[in-house]
């Protein structure tokens, strides 16, 4: 069973590779000149944006088929995160296996794709993006910081009145409905932080 786990993980993390340098390129490109063009152009950039975040996450969530003989109660978190990381994104995980549940672990994924979606999008050209997971024992906490511009105070309300719910759905309603926290920390030239504190769930989404 450990070498069918480890055999998945590497070949998860291949495909992650190969389609980050071919696809996810592709669509980050369009994102950004689509950006820069402005106008309609904006939409498409938008549309873009949400099919590399949907990517990233479905490359992340394959990795939830791999223990599926062991019963399906757990995941480890750690090869889900890895799949995010680039040139510009920088993942720390610990030495040991960071199981929790299934449910648990994509919700995470998709919330940290968001995250890293945003900095991309928002924190500036070069900024550079960091996870950290750690394991404290009943809850996991995984911290998305980067070095960008931050956010201008008002900007996330005026965001949400204008129907643009990325962080308001995509980040905190999946945490809040894992029964955790997501605190953000930001200013103005100052960089933004995520700090995300869930419960493992390995019971009650097994």
């Amino acid at each position: 069973r450990a070498i069918r786990l480890a055999a998945a993980t590497e070949e998860r993390e291949r495909l992650a590779r190969e389609v980050h340098d071919g696809v996810l390129q592709v669509l980050a490109y369009v994102r950004r000149r689509g950006n820069e063009i402005g106008g309609a152009a904006t939409e498409l950039a938008d549309k873009a944006g949400e099919q590399e975040v949907a990517l990233r996450v479905l490359i992340s969530e394959q990795g939830l088929g791999a223990d599926s003989d062991a019963g399906g109660a757990a995941v480890d978190l750690r090869p889900l995160l890895r799949t995010q990381a680039r040139p510009n994104v920088s993942v720390s995980t610990p030495g040991e296996p960071v199981p929790v549940g299934r449910w648990v672990g994509s919700e995470l994924a998709a919330a940290v794709a968001t995250a890293l979606s945003n900095v991309e999008l928002h924190a500036g050209p070069g900024a550079k993006a960091y996870v950290l997971l750690e394991d404290v024992g009943n809850d996991v906490i995984v911290s998305v910081r980067d070095d960008g511009t931050g956010i201008a105070e008002g900007r996330l309300a005026s965001a949400e009145a204008e129907g643009r719910m990325g962080v308001a759905k995509s980040i905190r309603g999946r945490i809040d409905a894992l029964g955790g926290t997501a605190n953000l920390l930001t200013e103005p030239d100052g960089g933004t932080e995520w700090e995300f504190q869930v419960p493992r769930g390995m019971e009650d989404h097994a």
